[in-house]
């Protein structure tokens, strides 16, 4: 021992010396190892050896509660019980063991005095280290021994099963024993004890015959039953009926233990038994875990999660079968998937224990500090679900933390070790002097920005890094925050308190270590509106089945008395929420639905209105026996000694409890007094038998829960059969057998044979081409139709059909038919090769129900109703008939029938997928007769607000712009209807509440966003949240992405400076190909300018504005004071003979006024089509020279330019041509583009390279030799209303100047970046004197388009120039405009004649 010890120090000191000669880090040190340059203390080691496990005492005899803890001091160890210590020194009947254990030497229970049944719990101290505490173990007394069954005589044949019932109180269960004749009864796997306590014996000999008795071994003197005698029959000769002697009852195990379900059925010939796990054969032989023990009980050993579900027994005799189903919880304790980790800190430090446990029922944490419950404040806080979290540690924080999750099953603990060191002395050097100038330049409700010099020591600081200490004022636990990198004189200090003082102080550090603090700040935080805030300790437990009462606490924050409280419930899988005003801090909600779990949500109210709401708790009402009786009791008459009988659960809503089984009464109809009660599982089917022949029989069926029995069905009736169907021969020939062929189908239907007294069990269909035994099906003998699929069109099929039952298969009736071929299409009834007709038998088969209606009731609910018309007009049931409901749903395409019965003319079919359509039809039993299924309905369940989140949620940098961030994301699995939106939050702390991350909503369907404006090196969270008509699905997990460290060399040199632009002070982006105007305070190069270059530019551009808009005004004057005379002389000599016209480039020639045309010809045609169902269609202004931008006034452009600048996301504004914009309200005219493939390469990245005129700033001259194409940003929302219509706009070079083309209105309110732009490309007709014409072409590309329709908008409300006014002012006379008219049909044949070659 002394060398371990010796070993420890050694290695202890060499860690030490390796941790001292660390260098000490710039930044904060991590908390969980040492921080370097600290006098390091080591973790002690302080654990339990041995924890208390629950036990179950027996009165007056001793129990022992083990524990045993672990440290280099000998730790004091103490018990709690129920929470509080004992005191065992003065204590004669409890002991403490030198080993920590706890005796209780005789256990002292009855009905008033329990002083030893409840929780202990270990607690171990080491003084001047901490105090652990153990797991709680349960210590529960068996009650005194009693028998609620006791063993009965049985005789039973040999070879059969036997079962002898005693059943005890069920803690004292493992404790029964069986003797038989006084000797015990040894198990095997013949013989088994039931759980209950039941012996069950099979394979039964002569040597089992005997007196068996079973005893409570617990007490001090064991208690026996009564005996009961066991004999033995010899086998009978006459078959027996099939029934259970034990069925499996529920069960629940904890994952590792094993269960035993019991199942033993008599009957003979011996019954077999097999059994099957959710609907799935089970196999047991050769399986290490199932095995069939004794009669046909299932033994499982080491139960798993996987394990659980609904096992059913089904046993055979002959041809008789019974079935028994019984379900299998698995339950798991809590378990640790991340233990507490042992912590260095040092003081003013956060840190975060973490804790990971799992368990079913998912176990609740609690977190306890050296024994003591930690109770959750502002310093300290659970976080992530299960980790602690402990801000500004103080030396008292130290200790021992425990992590203590427990559910219903179990419990458990792990600690780990808290540190807190204190600093090494600094090294020798010069340490900085205090910071200078601290002051908060910014102040916000829950921030707090602070900026500083460097020390006066340091001017420079380059190397200094920072440390900021804070806390509010009066408290003395402070927080630190250290700066991310050397140099940074500034900090953001987030999660503040509104309205409280905080207190700061900043320490300057360098490689010698941490300077003079600065002087103290006191800095108060905004105050938020004056509202409450949320109610703390909100707690709701149920009360009663239709009550629960909810409290809570006065709110911590908050200014103004509290007025008043609103609790708001809601039923879990509802949107309706209810509210109940409350003036005190608890309220009890009733007339609520029974074992229905309902949300609690708690809001307090001032004088300013409504405060913080709470957050939601949930809690389930207490259960009730059931409030309605089950649904849809059918009764089928098997044989003439027995029915079987079919139902549903009640009604949802109304179980008021977990149904335990069902209790079924009957009786003769003609012995209303004599009823036999029949107790079974939780099956929805029950098979009565031992009945008498040719004997109406009434039953019932009521619903049990834990609480008792709900009310019972109404009394249903059916008669036996009088005989037997035969089943000694095989069945005849079937009645009648039609097919309908398809073209790879074809439709079999027939009737059943003529002698209904031979027992059919079903039918065989065989088919084949040519042989009608390649392929052969087997149906139900209720069926009455087959679809044959998956055949060979326009081919001859021969079709067979035979009915049969145990005996064989009966006498076949032979069809044949011929597929149709590929091509025909028709609804021609059948092609049926010597097909004649057969009379229908009678008894005739039941007619369909008709009229099948699909109502819709909720999400997942919809009631079918039909008609009978083989019923009187009054449509009232008065025979035993029942309907057969069966639906499903085509999504997956592999979906199978859900079926279920009903004895009324509707059906509420429940459990349904929201916004799923399903397929529904009906069919009518009666006896032994059963009609076909009716004519499908359909109908689709209403939305359901998204249960799932987005999936797939990416962040990435966009390229260029490390400001700005794409996420992208793919629609929730469980999107429950159409999504309609979705949010984006954001933060730079996850932890943070919700309401105080950033939103960003995102219309419609889109999966991607852009997010703007970001800062840089900073880490990001986001979550997404899908949005659907009913409302808001639950949020995705966040995802971090943190900002690139610098902006790129090719940012946009403007982003720093369009902070007030548009909305949100987002700038527009306008993609990497952007190249901004002359105009604005960018270099052609997109680097920044200087401020002379910038002014100096904007000079020029001015003194360019002004000059052409002198010129161009003196021109208009000159052109417009021309005579009516000249003008004709000038039209005339500009006309030729074969209608070309000439004009030169100088901007001298006098060009003639606009003309706008209503050309009747001229056809509209419709648009492309996009091929998305819903399209969002943008307008693309024509590209135009230079020379046709007019000059608008001052006023105006200044208008125009704030307006371009309005943008937010992918919105911006429309732009309209002044030119065409001064025009007053023209008829329409329908303008036919040249469909020629465009000559130029198409850009869909939006591109500014030209600007429509009305955005361009005076001045502006976009030189584009090549006629670069123009984009559109999509339409702004602040758009001035004049300017609703955007227009296209093209300059040709003859008379007919300009005309406007509309754009498609845009479906959507916003443009969306995921469509192309359609840029409208310019063809340059050939260079020659004739047809010498410049033409528009819209192409997308490289593809042609069909002539679009072209409407001229109203003029918007602008101030007009004097070429505007002295073009308005130009006359004309009627025959010059005649001329004119005609003049300008002849260019239109000419452009049309260019457009068609």
């Amino acid at each position: 021992m002394a060398a371990r010890r010796a070993r420890r120090l050694l290695l202890g000191s060499l860690c030490i010396a390796l941790v001292l000669l660390q260098p000490v880090p710039a930044a904060r040190s991590g908390p969980r190892s040492a921080p370097t340059g600290s006098l390091v203390r080591t973790f002690t080691p302080f654990y339990f050896a041995v924890e208390p496990a629950d036990v179950l005492a027996v009165r007056g005899a001793p129990a022992l509660l083990n524990c045993s803890a672990r440290c280099d001091t000998a730790p004091r160890i103490e018990w709690r019980k129920d929470g509080t210590f004992l005191n065992l020194e003065s204590d004669d009947r409890r002991q403490l063991l030198p080993d920590g254990s706890l005796l209780i030497h005789s256990v002292v229970h009855s009905k008033h005095n329990k002083p030893d049944e409840g929780h202990y719990q270990c607690v171990a101290t080491v003084d001047s280290l901490g105090t652990i505490v153990s797991r709680t173990a349960k210590l529960t007394v068996a009650g005194l021994p009693r028998f609620t069954s006791q063993p009965e005589p049985t005789a039973v044949p040999r070879g059969g099963s036997a079962v002898l019932n005693c059943d005890a109180n069920a803690d004292l269960a493992p404790l029964v024993r069986w003797e038989q004749d006084r000797q015990p009864v040894p198990l095997d796997e013949r013989v088994l004890q039931a759980p209950g306590g039941a012996l069950i014996i099979s394979n039964v000999s002569d040597a089992d015959r005997g007196l068996y008795r079973c005893l409570l071994e617990g007490s001090a003197a064991p208690k026996y039953s009564d005996e009961a005698e066991l004999s033995v029959l010899p086998e009978p000769e006459e078959p027996q009926p099939l029934r259970f002697l034990r069925q499996p009852t529920a069960l629940s195990r904890l994952s590792g233990q094993s269960a035993l379900f019991p199942c033993v059925a008599a009957g003979f010939p011996v019954p077999s038994i097999r059994w099957m796990r959710n609907e799935e054969e089970l196999l047991t032989e050769g399986s290490g875990r199932f095995q069939l023990l004794a009669g046909g009980s299932l033994h499982i050993r080491a139960v798993g999660e996987g394990d659980a579900g609904t096992f059913t027994c089904i046993a055979e005799s002959g041809n008789d079968t019974a079935e028994a189903q019984a379900e299998l919880t698995v339950q798991v304790p809590p378990e640790f998937l991340k233990r507490p980790a042992n912590i260095y800190a040092h003081e003013s430090m956060d840190i975060v224990f973490e804790c990971e446990v799992t368990g079913k029922p998912p176990p609740t944490v609690k977190w306890v500090k050296n024994g003591d419950v930690v109770i959750p404040s502002d310093y300290f806080k659970i976080v992530k679900e299960h980790n602690l979290q402990v801000l500004g540690l103080v030396k008292s924080d130290e200790g021992f933390y425990q992590c203590i999750a427990e559910n219903d099953v179990g419990n458990a603990q792990a600690g780990a070790q808290l540190i807190i060191l204190d600093l090494a002395p600094a090294t020798a050097g010069p340490l900085p002097s205090a910071p200078r100038d601290v002051v908060a330049t910014l102040v916000s409700t829950r921030f707090i920005r602070l900026t500083w010099r460097p020390p006066a020591s340091d001017p420079q600081g380059d190397n200094l890094t920072y440390s900021i200490f804070y806390t509010k004022e009066g408290i003395n636990r402070e927080r630190v925050e250290n700066t991310s990198r050397p140099g940074d004189t500034q900090v953001m200090i987030q999660n503040l308190m509104p309205e409280t003082v905080y207190v700061f102080r900043v320490v300057a550090q360098n490689r010698h270590g941490p300077g003079e603090s600065s002087a103290p700040l006191k800095v108060a935080t905004q105050p938020e509106v004056q509202l409450p805030g949320p109610a703390p300790n909100i707690r709701a437990y149920s009360s009663s089945p239709t009550s629960v009462t909810v409290s809570w606490e006065t709110p911590l924050s908050g200014n103004g008395d509290i007025q008043n409280y609103k609790l708001y419930y809601m039923e879990k899988g509802q949107d309706t929420e209810q509210d109940v005003d409350v003036a005190g801090l608890s309220h009890t909600v009733t007339g609520l639905k029974k074992f229905t779990e309902y949300s609690f949500r708690v809001v307090a109210y001032n004088k300013h209105g409504p405060g913080v709401s709470t957050h939601d708790v949930v809690v389930r009402t207490l259960s009730d026996v059931p409030s309605a009786p089950p649904q849809n009791l059918t009764l089928e008459v098997r044989n003439s000694k027995s029915i079987l009988l079919q139902w549903q659960p009640p009604p949802a809503g109304t179980h008021s409890g977990q149904i335990t089984g069902y209790k079924i009464r009957y009786r003769k109809v003609s012995r209303k007094s004599d009823v036999t009660e029949s107790v079974g599982g939780t099956q929805l089917s029950q098979l009565i038998e031992g009945l008498e022949r040719g004997t109406e029989y009434s039953f019932r069926v009521a619903a049990l829960t834990v609480n008792g029995t709900g009310p019972a069905t109404d009394w249903v009736s059916a008669e036996t059969f009088e005989s037997d169907l035969d089943e000694t021969r095989v069945p005849e020939v079937p009645s009648s057998l039609h097919v309908r062929p398809l073209v790879t189908s074809i439709v079999v239907s027939w009737t059943p044979p003529e002698n209904q007294n031979v027992v059919v069990r079903g039918y065989a269909i065989g088919y084949g081409i040519g042989s009608p035994h390649a392929q052969t099906i087997k149906v139900d003998y209720k069926q009455r139709y087959y679809t044959i699929e998956n055949l060979d069109p326009s081919s001859h099929y021969v079709i067979t059909l035979k009915a049969f039952n145990n005996v064989g298969e009966g006498i076949p009736l032979y069809e044949s038919a011929v597929t149709r071929p590929h091509s025909d299409t028709s609804e021609v009834d059948l092609f049926v090769i010597n097909a004649p007709y057969t009379p229908v038998p009678d008894p005739s088969p039941m007619m369909p129900p008709v009229g099948v209606q699909a109502s819709i009731l909720s999400h997942d609910t919809i009631r079918i109703t039909w008609a009978d018309n083989s019923l009187p007009k009054n449509q009232k049931i008065t025979d035993a008939r029942y309907y057969t409901v069966r639906w499903k749903t085509n999504i997956p395409a592999n979906t199978k029938y859900k079926t279920a019965n009903a004895t009324t003319l509707s059906y509420l079919v429940t459990g349904l997928k929201p916004n799923t359509l399903y397929e529904f039809s009906v069919m009518v039993t009666k006896g032994r007769r059963s009609s076909t299924w009716s004519m499908t309905a359909h109908g689709t369940t209403f939305e359901l607000v998204p249960t799932s989140p987005p999936k797939d949620v990416t962040v990435v940098s966009k390229e260029g712009k490390p400001r700005t961030i794409i996420v992208n994301w793919q629609p929730p699995s469980e999107a429950n209807g159409k999504i309609t939106g979705y949010i984006i939050y954001y933060s730079t702390d996850v932890n943070a509440e919700i309401h105080d991350w950033v939103i960003e909503p995102v219309v419609g369907n889109r999966l991607t966003h852009q997010i703007q404006e970001l800062t840089l090196d900073t880490p990001y969270y986001f979550k997404i949240q899908a949005r659907n008509s009913k409302g808001m699905g639950p949020m995705s997990e966040a995802v971090q992405f943190r900002t690139p460290k610098a902006e790129s060399s090719d940012k946009m040199p403007n982003d720093q400076a369009s902070g007030s632009a548009g909305k949100g002070g987002r700038p527009v982006d306008l993609g990497p190909d952007y190249k901004p105007p002359l105009g604005g305070s960018n270099s052609p190069h997109g680097s920044p300018t200087s401020p002379l270059d910038s002014n100096m530019l904007l000079v020029i551009i001015v003194s360019v504005g002004v000059i052409t808009i002198v010129v161009v005004v003196i021109v208009a004057v000159f052109c417009t004071r021309r005579t009516t005379s000249h003008q004709k002389k000038k039209r005339a000599a500009c006309k030729s003979v074969n209608g070309s016209h000439k004009y030169k480039g100088n901007s001298k020639d006098v060009k003639p006024p606009d003309l706008w045309i209503h050309h009747e010809r001229l056809e509209l045609k419709p648009i492309d089509k996009s091929p998305d169902p819903n399209p969002i269609m943008t307008d693309t202004p024509i590209p135009r020279n230079s020379q046709d931008i007019t000059p608008v006034d001052n006023s105006m452009d200044s208008n125009i330019h704030q307006r371009r600048n309005s943008y937010r996301g992918h919105e911006s504004e429309d732009s309209m041509s002044t030119l065409a914009g001064r025009r007053g309200m023209r008829p329409k005219m329908m303008m036919p583009f040249d469909s020629q493939p465009p000559q130029q390469s198409v850009r869909n990245t939006p591109s500014t390279d030209t600007l429509p005129a009305a955005s361009a700033p005076p001045g502006t001259d976009h030189q584009d030799p090549e006629g670069s194409t123009g984009s559109y940003l999509g339409s702004a929302q602040e758009e001035d209303p004049a300017q609703g219509l955007p227009t296209a706009h093209v300059r040709p070079s003859h008379p007919l100047k300009s005309f406007a083309v509309p754009a498609v209105p845009p479906a959507g309110p916003s443009y969306d970046p995921a469509l192309p732009s359609t840029p409208l490309l310019t063809q340059q007709a050939p260079p020659h004197a004739v047809h010498a014409v410049k033409t528009a072409s819209i192409g997308t590309l490289g593809r042609t388009r069909p002539p679009m329709p072209v409407v001229v908008p109203s003029a918007p409300d602008v101030q007009e120039t004097t070429r505007m006014l002295e073009d308005s002012e130009s006359t004309y006379e009627p025959d010059e405009l005649t001329k004119e008219m005609a003049h300008l049909e002849g260019l239109m044949k000419d452009l049309n004649a260019i457009t068609t070659a």
